[in-house]
């Protein structure tokens, strides 16, 4: 039987219910389901207006105190998308990383394998690590897995989700689902430097600033990487298609007297792409999309704007700097096990994402 969206007295925890993954999960929750939902962030500008929601309740806080995280767990579907994932602080901030994607969401996963809470934790694609520019589809079950030396601090992110992945999978009596997102984009994402955030965002929300500043787009290394954009409404419908393959006994947690009964489901103990095959660029192909874009949204001429720049890695995130050529995701367990693929163009997703980003900076 699947979960039942019009029961009003299921609640789900998003942890980080203020970031852009979870201001979209938050919204689709209260507009597609009766359910309730316990927020926690430490930052709710995205959400300002969910605060006051009589389905809501917030708190700001994050994952190091026990009494959160005994609170979080209480509940019977716990959605886990906090995360320090800026890649300049990979660089700058190694250990703080590793605390984040790490320290934090073990702890979580601990408190819900005594609870009896699904965890349905957001991973990430880095875990793939460096592969080269004729690296194949990427499969949860079957790539192998291999990072860059120590002394490229850029891997702290990805070695330290991939080490809460693999603790997740050996935890005893924790219900789990694990999510590997494939560059997720859409309004809301990221920051513009300077004006609310610092550092050096992912590439969209950093190719948007610099667009919106006249600036050059800097084409890391030549801008050779190759990437698959997924819009963040593919990535919302991906989330209600793993609720739906649970059960009413899963969320039932009073019945078995404070501990869920998790029984078959294809989400289960599962690790899943999140991704569209269909939307893959180079870095320098996505520059010149979202030149022309740009250009049509601010009804400018493509050529008044600035051609992109190349910069070496080292010089603009500094000594450590390693990246991974190619991320093209095999999603054939997503769509066997649970119907889901993604079907949002690129240059509509970019659209999407530049059209907000210049109404909300501009």
């Amino acid at each position: 039987m699947n979960l039942q969206f019009n029961d009003r007295s299921v609640t789900v925890a998003i942890v980080g219910c203020g970031g852009f993954i979870g201001s979209h999960l938050l919204d689709a929750v209260l507009c597609r389901t009766k359910w309730r939902v316990f927020g926690v962030d430490l930052d709710f500008y995205r959400i300002q207006h969910r605060l006051n929601d009589e389905r809501c309740e917030f708190l700001c806080a994050d994952l190091s105190n026990p009494e959160v995280l005994n609170r979080i767990a209480q509940f019977p579907v716990v959605v886990n998308l906090a995360a320090i994932c800026t890649p300049s602080r990979y660089m700058s901030e190694a250990c703080e990383v590793i605390r984040s994607n790490y320290d934090r969401p073990v702890a979580l996963a601990e408190a819900c394998a005594k609870s009896g809470a699904w965890l349905i934790h957001f991973s990430t694609s880095e875990v793939y690590g460096r592969t080269g520019s004729d690296s194949g589809e990427l499969s949860e079950d079957e790539t192998p897995l291999s990072f860059g030396p120590v002394g490229a601090s850029r891997w702290s992110y990805a070695t330290a989700k991939l080490l809460t992945e693999r603790y997740i999978a050996g935890l005893d009596g924790l219900k789990w689902t694990m999510v590997r997102p494939f560059n997720f984009v859409g309004p809301y994402m990221d920051f513009m430097p300077g004006v609310d955030g610092e550092g050096i965002p992912r590439v969209l929300a950093n190719f948007s600033s610099a667009l919106l500043r006249g600036e050059p787009l800097k084409l890391v290394n030549g801008g050779k990487a190759r990437r698959c954009f997924t819009g963040i409404y593919d990535a919302i419908d991906f989330i209600f298609a793993v609720f739906a393959a649970g059960t009413n006994r899963q969320l039932n947690m009073a019945d078995a007297g404070g501990v869920s009964e998790f029984s078959d489901s294809p989400a289960y103990s599962q690790i899943f792409n999140v991704g569209n095959p269909d939307n893959e660029v180079t870095i320098a192909e996505l520059a010149q999309r979202m030149r022309n874009i740009y250009a049509s949204i601010r009804e400018v001429p493509v050529e008044s704007l600035p051609q992109p720049e190349v910069v070496s890695g080292e010089d603009y995130y500094g000594v450590g700097y390693d990246d991974s050529m190619r991320r093209m995701p095999n999603v054939e367990k997503a769509w066997k096990l649970l119907g889901f693929r993604a079907s949002m163009g690129l240059d509509d997703c970019l659209r999407d994402s530049l059209k907000w980003f210049v109404g909300h900076y501009a």
